[in-house]
């Protein structure tokens, strides 16, 4: 959806801010207020468009327990009932959690969690609404047999697939990304480290491979394609996680094996980037063609995972996906085969990571202002 246009008395246009937000918000159920700012717009403009929706009842704003957010009017609701049903009737009729909105604050938390998530692959050149994507989780089965472009599905959408979802009831992802380059199955954890039940993240992956793998996109991905994405604020969590032992009651995440590979991507402009950059095996593959001037070629079958072997023979790991687990592999398997190593980073990611890994790393940074006026200018 394009965001320009202006606000008037009249309902708002498509290709509109005004529009779009309450699309999103409609989409979520509740949109929480401090991802205002992270939509396209002046936010002199945003502040405007905010002030002429909740005048003319389009949206309010709900606050409660310290949680601010915006939830639709009964008008806007009806209005986009009325005259968009294929798009918002899935999200704004019968007993789902953004039509029969809630007041307590873990089910609040949850509908800002998918929201975070929406805007984050949004401005990572994802789609997120239903007419922009192609129905891949539909009872009746996908109607087409790839993905030409990322997607994002919520794990509401992904039940439509008709499976039996009781023993997957209790996982903490929030939806799935799928992009030609491979299947997300993805987390928000915010602020710090969420709730993980192994069983219940492995059986979530299992029937990623099962639906999408063996069924309907086999043409296009394995079971290795499927990797955990976790989208959090600031690079903090990721530390958290990378230290994580599971907590007293071990009901909290760690690396516990699940998935092979699991990238922490931050909920802010640098996520984004970093999101569209992980979708994009072209840019990718050039990315890693400048890090590895300079550099051998990287050492297969070796005990140290690896991208490139530096002029004294050491492995130099490219980390700027960060991809936890294998951080966490190459950090370990340095300090049992008694070598050093580089790892390469972007700029952001440095202190924590340089917190997490032992002496024998050293660390060169990709300056993240530079790569995206070259990569996404």
């Amino acid at each position: 959806m394009s965001h320009i246009g202006k606000c008037n008395r009249t309902f708002p246009q498509p290709d509109t801010l005004p529009y779009h937000l309450l699309a999103l918000t409609a989409i979520s159920g509740e949109f929480p207020a401090d991802q205002l700012k992270r939509l396209r717009g002046s936010d002199y403009y945003k502040e405007s468009v905010i002030t002429a929706l909740k005048k003319d009842g389009y949206l309010r704003t709900y606050y409660r327990d310290k949680l601010r957010g915006y939830r639709l009017g009964v008008k806007a609701k009806a209005t986009l009932l009325s005259e968009s049903p294929d798009l918002f009737t899935f999200y704004l009729t019968g007993e789902t959690d953004t039509n029969r909105l809630k007041s307590e604050v873990n089910r609040r938390l949850r509908l800002h969690r998918i929201a975070q998530a929406y805007v984050t692959m949004e401005n990572a050149g994802a789609a997120v609404f239903r007419n922009e994507k192609p129905d891949i989780f539909s009872s009746e089965g996908s109607p087409v047999g790839e993905i030409e472009a990322p997607a994002f599905y919520n794990s509401r959408e992904i039940k439509e697939v008709g499976i039996d979802f009781t023993k997957i009831r209790s996982s903490r992802s929030v939806g799935a990304l799928l992009a030609p380059a491979g299947i997300f199955v993805t987390y928000n954890c915010g602020p710090g480290l969420m709730k993980w039940r192994y069983k219940s993240e492995l059986r979530m992956k299992t029937l990623m491979w099962t639906v999408l793998c063996q069924q309907r996109l086999a043409s296009q991905f394995r079971p290795e394609d499927v990797s955990g994405l976790v989208l959090g604020d600031g690079m903090e969590p990721a530390y958290q996680m990378l230290t994580s032992n599971g907590g007293k009651r071990h009901d909290c995440f760690m690396l516990d094996g699940c998935y092979d590979h699991f990238f922490y991507v931050t909920n802010d402009r640098k996520g984004d980037i970093l999101l569209r950059l992980l979708c994009d095996t072209e840019k990718k593959e050039e990315l890693h063609r400048i890090l590895s001037l300079d550099l051998t070629e990287r050492r297969a079958n070796w005990r140290i995972e690896n991208d490139a072997i530096d002029k004294n023979g050491d492995p130099v790991l490219f980390a700027y996906s960060c991809d936890m687990p294998r951080i966490a592999r190459y950090n370990t398997a340095l300090e049992l085969q008694g070598k050093n190593g580089t790892l390469i980073c972007f700029d952001y990611q440095q202190n924590v990571l340089e917190r997490y890994c032992g002496s024998r790393i050293r660390f060169q940074t990709i300056g993240f202002d530079k790569f995206e006026r070259r990569f996404f200018p």
